[in-house]
């Protein structure tokens, strides 16, 4: 997949595409049925099929401050993306001067000018330009006067009649629902990111492991969890590997600030420096402080084997 970070990037090859647009914050079932329209789309015309997104996320822009919301990264979507087919990433900075475009700018100047797509997909409920002024049937019908299609996909219902949304996974996370996030997103909820150096106390107790921060991601409910994990590049990329991990602060050696610690079953690989990602699938309990290594030992041991239970290694 190629991406594109810049309008000033789009050469001449990269126009005529068909694209589909959005946040795309967690690329949920909702998000894939907004793809999957705009590659049916593709395929009718034999047009590359794009993603039109942005970077950061508007609600971070306007809200800076606010506590880490995100499901994914922009590397974790982009691997999403990828996997679903996608042929080109156009990835724009959302900045002031973004923000202040109308949405007839963007429409004209964004969509038509730069880009030169040949049909657009968006979500029901997709608004855009200064102020969200914009909506579906405006995009609608200025992209024909200009003479390029565009499509609204209506709301994709989960079975109890619920909407797929960001909001109901987010939810689920800090519940300590993974396996409820996994049913909106179409697989397990990822953390990815650089395995950094740890203080190595988990070889001295013979559970080593590999470290992420959570990277500006929404911090699910702490605790430890029955985890995949897989190499993001490299050799070995892709090869899903079953383990347990703890999320937190870990309160019995005193250390600050949330890390996952994950531990890889019947595996011994070298991971620091590289891009992991991990997925969470299942729960298995809330984080707590031990009165020493011997019982928080017993207690990871005890974790391990309710996770090789869970994942059937």
């Amino acid at each position: 997949m190629e991406i594109v970070r810049s309008l000033a990037a789009v050469e001449p090859r990269l126009r005529g595409a068909v694209a589909a647009i959005g946040n795309f914050d967690g690329v949920h079932l909702g998000h894939r049925a907004v793809i999957g329209e705009a590659a049916r789309i593709a395929g009718d015309l034999h047009a590359p099929l794009a993603v039109l997104t942005f970077e950061p996320h508007p609600r971070a822009f306007f809200q800076p401050d606010a506590a880490p919301f995100r499901l994914t990264t922009s590397e974790g979507r982009a691997d999403r993306l990828e996997e679903l087919g996608v042929d080109r990433l156009f990835e724009l900075p959302f900045d002031d001067a973004f923000a202040h475009v109308s949405a007839e700018g963007f429409v004209d100047d964004v969509l038509h000018g730069a880009l030169g797509l040949r049909h657009v997909v968006v979500g029901y409920d997709f608004n855009f330009g200064h102020r969200r002024r914009g909506t579906p049937d405006m995009l609608i019908e200025r992209a024909g006067q200009l003479g390029f299609g565009a499509t609204r996909v209506s709301a994709v219902h989960e079975s109890d009649g619920a909407v797929y949304s960001s909001s109901r996974i987010r939810q689920c996370l800090t519940e300590g629902d993974p396996r409820g996030a996994a049913s909106l997103l179409g697989e397990p909820w990822e953390i990815g990111g650089m395995v950094e150096q740890g203080d190595r106390r988990g070889r001295t107790i013979g559970f080593p492991t590999a470290n992420l921060r959570l990277g500006g991601l929404i911090c699910p409910r702490l605790g430890v969890y029955a985890v995949r994990a897989a190499l993001a590049d490299g050799d070995g990329a892709g090869q899903w590997m079953a383990g347990v991990a703890n999320l937190g602060v870990r309160p019995t050696v005193n250390d600050r600030g949330v890390l996952l610690e994950v531990h890889l079953f019947d595996r011994a690989i070298d991971l620091y420096e590289r891009r992991v990602r991990v997925r969470l699938v299942d729960f298995i309990r809330p984080e707590r402080k031990f009165g020493g290594l011997d019982e928080l030992k017993a207690q990871i041991a005890a974790d391990a084997a309710r996770a090789r239970e869970t994942l059937g290694t």
